[in-house]
C-alpha cells in the first residue's frame, strides 16, 4: 500500500515537473526570438543608412570632379582665347606701326624701297616686316590671297582693293575705322606717295571694290603662299 501511494506521488511529482518545463520553453522561446529579430532588422536598417550614405558620398564626390574639371576647361578655353585676342591685337598693330615708317615715301612704279614704291610692294613690304607674311608682288595677285570682307565688317589691318575697271590695279592697308563707319587707309598713291586717305574721298570711294582678311582673329596668317611672285606690278594709279 505505502509502495503504491509512493509510486502515485512520484508520478504526479514527475508530471507537473514536464508541465512546467514545457511552458517555461514555450513562453520563453518566442521572446527570444522576437528580440533577436528586432535587433536583426535594427542591424539591417543601419546598414542600409550606411549604405545610401556611402552611395551619396560617391556622387557628390563625381560631381565635384565634374564641376571643377569643367571650370579648369573654360578658364583654359578662356585664357587661350584672351592669348589669340591679344597675339591678333599685338600683329594688327605691328602691321600699322610698320606701315607708319613709310608715311611720305615718294610714289614710284615699280619701285620697292623706301626711296620710291608703289602700292603693291608697299603692303608686301609692310606684311612682311610685320607679320612675316609673303605676298604676291602685285596688287591683283594680292586680291586672291586671305578671306573677302564685306565694307561694313572691315577692320584695322585689313587690305582693300581698288581699280578703274574690271582688273584690280590698286590696294591699301585700313588704317582706322571710325564709330561713323568712315574707313581710313594708308596707301602709295602716285600723287602724294605713301598718305592716309578716305574711303568718303570722292576719288577712292568709287573705286573701291572689296577687302581682304589677310590675319585671323587668332593672329596668324590666312594665306597658303610660300613664296613671293617675279617683280611686275601691274599698278596704274
Amino acid at each position: 500500500m505505502k509502495k503504491r501511494v509512493l509510486f502515485y506521488l512520484v508520478a504526479l511529482v514527475t508530471t507537473v515537473s514536464m508541465q512546467s518545463c514545457a511552458t517555461n520553453y514555450v513562453v520563453s522561446k518566442p521572446a527570444t526570438y522576437t528580440k533577436e529579430y528586432k535587433t536583426d532588422a535594427k542591424l539591417a536598417s543601419l546598414d542600409t543608412k550606411k549604405a545610401e550614405l556611402d552611395k551619396q558620398r560617391l556622387i557628390d564626390s563625381f560631381l565635384a570632379e565634374k564641376a571643377a574639371s569643367i571650370a579648369n576647361a573654360k578658364n583654359a578655353v578662356k585664357n587661350s582665347e584672351i592669348a589669340k585676342a591679344i597675339k591678333h591685337n599685338k600683329t594688327i598693330d605691328n602691321i600699322l606701326t610698320e606701315a607708319a615708317t613709310y608715311l611720305g615715301t615718294p610714289y614710284r612704279y615699280g619701285g620697292t624701297t623706301r626711296n620710291g614704291i608703289d602700292c603693291s610692294a608697299f603692303v608686301l613690304s609692310v606684311f612682311g616686316a610685320a607679320a612675316g607674311l609673303s605676298l604676291p608682288r602685285v596688287a591683283a595677285s594680292q586680291a586672291q590671297e586671305g578671306e573677302k570682307i564685306e565694307k561694313s565688317e572691315l577692320q584695322k589691318g585689313d587690305l582693300i582693293f581698288f581699280s578703274h575697271g574690271r582688273r584690280i590695279s590698286h590696294v591699301g592697308i585700313v588704317e582706322s575705322v571710325e564709330e561713323d563707319g568712315e574707313v581710313k587707309f594708308i596707301h602709295a598713291a602716285t600723287s602724294k606717295g605713301v598718305m592716309v586717305s578716305s574711303l568718303n574721298d570722292s576719288y577712292w570711294g568709287p573705286k573701291y571694290r572689296f577687302g581682304k582678311r589677310m590675319i585671323n582673329e587668332n593672329g596668324e596668317s590666312l594665306n597658303n603662299l610660300a613664296t613671293t611672285t617675279p617683280a611686275s606690278n601691274g599698278t596704274s594709279f
